[in-house]
């Protein structure tokens, strides 16, 4: 079930509907797409008391205008665009209350280029290949395939009850990403880095390069010291992955993003980490890029720090349902515990004896229910 909650009012510069992105249709020659920042929109469905994949909107440079049908509450991450709520300047990384009939809308860009707006249930769109994300040169998922014009109406899904996400912000410990306008990206050398001479890889890691204007969602181009191929920027066609920094014949690097083609037959000398490919989504045209180069195992190293920190954002916000939780059953008696032993009241735990051998259990977490059966053996 779900009900109209937002109307676009005016859409901004490129405003999308956009999850985690759409996987396993690649070899079919579809893009994932999905959010360029992905961390900034899982971090905002944290705060608005969403799952992490959630649909949301991703708002280009300009944010569009907004009004609410409905009372509910928000997010919004990601690049700071100047968020107001009926011309009331309105705090980023943390939850909002919205009464229905109140106006968001957004004073100009200050840090970054993608900003990304949750709204509690999440933006309930049909799923197309798995994913609610929107590719628009495909005219595939989101709403209608396209990006969002003015007096679109879009649903969000019913709370089932979710309590809601009242004051959720940043843990103390955590600060909200300062974009700015130099990057280091870190890289992983390859898979075709043999195809460039060793003089390209140092000018590829020893440069300044700047974003330029011609950058969109398919990749950023970029501009700078000429990288020089060995013997021509062509090869067999083959995968791209998110981040593959490839280099056609002008010798001037392109890395390829959310919305890529799934195949290309450039030389690819390096992939950005996918921990730095929301750092390198919020680069302004001009704004400049450093590369630095580390292994497969710290780029690993790296995803799990990122994971970790969404990890924090949703215990602080959930607290003790966030928790590993464990049912006790004591006779007919069904109680929820954490790793400690001592008794967590967050969850809805209900549970009914089968038989002298089997328990039924069912324990609700943060809207979500797990139904298990428990076969019960005495020990000699």
């Amino acid at each position: 079930m779900s009900s109209a909650t937002l109307e676009i009012v005016e859409p901004g510069l490129l405003t999308t509907v956009q999850d985690a992105g759409r996987y396993g249709y690649q070899r079919f020659g579809v893009p994932v797409s999905g959010a360029i920042d992905v961390f900034a929109l899982k971090a905002a469905n944290i705060l608005a008391g969403n799952a992490q994949d959630a649909a949301g909107l991703e708002m280009t440079v300009v944010g569009p205008r907004v009004r609410f049908l409905a009372d509910t509450w928000i997010a919004l991450t990601g690049a700071d665009l100047g968020p107001l709520l009926d011309d009331r300047p309105i705090p980023m990384w943390e939850s909002v209350a919205v009464p229905a009939g109140a106006i968001l809308s957004f004073d100009g860009a200050r840090d970054g280029v993608f900003g990304y707006l949750a709204v509690t249930g999440g933006i309930d769109v049909p799923v197309v290949m798995g994913s609610r994300s929107t590719y628009v040169k495909g005219a595939i998922g989101g709403h209608l395939g396209r990006a969002l014009m003015a007096s679109d109406s879009l649903p969000t899904m019913e709370r089932d009850g979710h309590p809601d996400p009242t004051n959720n912000r940043l843990p103390d410990h955590l600060g909200a990403p300062r974009y700015g306008n130099t990057h280091e990206i870190r890289v992983v050398l390859g898979p075709q880095d043999a195809a460039f001479t060793a003089e390209a890889v140092q000018t590829l890691l020893g440069s300044e390069y700047s974003v330029s204007i011609q950058s969109d969602r398919m990749g950023y181009r970029l501009e700078g010291p000429v990288i020089q191929h060995r013997s021509g920027p062509d090869l067999i066609s083959d995968g791209t992955p998110l981040g593959a920094v490839q280099v056609p014949g002008d010798g001037q690097p392109i890395i390829l993003l959310s919305d890529r083609g799934t195949t290309g037959g450039y030389a690819k000398i390096a992939t950005v980490i996918s921990s730095d490919i929301g750092t390198l989504g919020q680069a302004m045209p001009v704004d400049t890029i450093r590369f630095a180069t580390v292994s497969v195992e710290e780029a690993h190293a790296i995803l799990r720090e990122r994971e970790q920190v969404l990890r924090d954002i949703e215990k602080a916000v959930r607290g003790a349902a966030a928790e590993a939780v464990s049912i006790r059953i004591d006779g007919d008696a069904f109680e929820a515990v954490d790793d400690s032993g001592r008794l967590v009241s967050a969850p809805a735990v209900e549970g009914r004896v089968e038989s002298e051998a089997t328990r039924h259990a069912r324990v609700t977490v943060d809207g979500r229910t797990f139904e298990f059966d428990v076969e019960v053996q005495r020990a000699d």
